[in-house]
């Protein structure tokens, strides 16, 4: 007679393959929001995710000063084309044309300085965040990890 605890079978099942072995493989509970799928949510995914938010902003700050540098350049440039377009007697309506094209590589420029500050703010920000999240429960963190016992659930010990 056997137990509803034992299992049926003690030889161990094959491993799956194909559509079932990408299904079994993903055995972390994973929960949805809007369509988009998050992974377990602790401390050191926290941490990570600020970081990469804060590298990610930084990057695209720099990134953004490089097109501005870029763009500042090459109305510069079509300046000067239209200058020489001048001198060589081209007919006006190229001469303008080459202006429009600076003017709106300038606009384009100074789009690009206002989003670079945009994104250093998100940078601080996420930064921030980072820091106030290491401050609020790096400690808590600490101690459960040192913590040979289990710990409760989160909402356990809250006072009703």
């Amino acid at each position: 007679m056997s137990s509803d605890l034992e299992p049926a079978d003690p030889t161990p099942a094959a491993p799956p393959t194909g559509q079932a072995a990408d299904a079994s493989q993903s055995a972390a509970p994973r929960k949805t929001f809007g369509g988009l799928l998050f992974g377990i949510l602790n401390f050191i995914t926290l941490t990570a995710r600020f970081m990469a938010l804060a590298t990610a902003a930084m990057w695209l700050k720099e990134n953004l000063h490089l097109l501005k540098d870029r763009m500042h350049r090459d109305a510069e440039q079509a300046r000067r084309i239209s200058e020489l377009c001048g001198q060589a007697g081209v007919d006006p309506y190229f001469q303008g044309l080459a202006l429009d094209a600076s003017q709106a590589l300038d606009r384009v420029a100074e789009a690009s300085g206002e989003l670079a500050q945009v994104a250093d703010g998100m940078e601080a920000n996420a930064r921030a965040v980072n820091d106030a999240h290491e401050t609020e429960y790096r400690g808590i963190y600490e101690v459960r990890q040192a913590s040979p016992y289990a710990q409760p659930k989160p909402g356990f010990n809250t006072v009703r």
